[in-house]
């Protein structure tokens, strides 16, 4: 599914400002950035709570389709800028991270 479509869907917000015509392959979600980089893979949507800039950082070296961070937290400043410097697409929503993966399963997105 196209991440584009995830997000109208879920009505999550876009926080880069970067193209997400971007195919999922699978969905992921773990607060642990060693977690994300030992289980996730290529054009994975990572779900967390983090906000820093590291987690831009992540999702470049796994090529990642992009992060959705949960719970209603707000990414940092230097976050978004990155993420948008990198061409990754960051949202974030006011969805619980247990409710907001509970709807990726229902949209057919499956884990890796």
């Amino acid at each position: 599914m196209n991440l584009e479509s995830i997000a109208q869907n879920l009505g999550l917000k876009q926080r880069s400002q970067v193209k997400a015509d971007i195919e999922v392959s699978c969905g992921y979600s773990s607060d642990l950035l060693s977690d994300v980089l030992a289980k996730a893979k290529n054009s994975t949507l990572w779900i967390t709570n983090q906000k820093h800039i590291n987690i831009v950082g992540v999702a470049v070296m796994l090529n990642l389709a992009g992060v959705v961070i949960a719970g209603g937290v707000e990414p940092d400043a230097n976050t978004i800028e990155k993420a948008t410097q990198e061409n990754i697409p960051v949202y974030t929503t006011d969805m619980s991270l247990y409710e907001l993966a509970g709807r990726l399963w229902e949209l057919g997105i499956k884990g890796c």
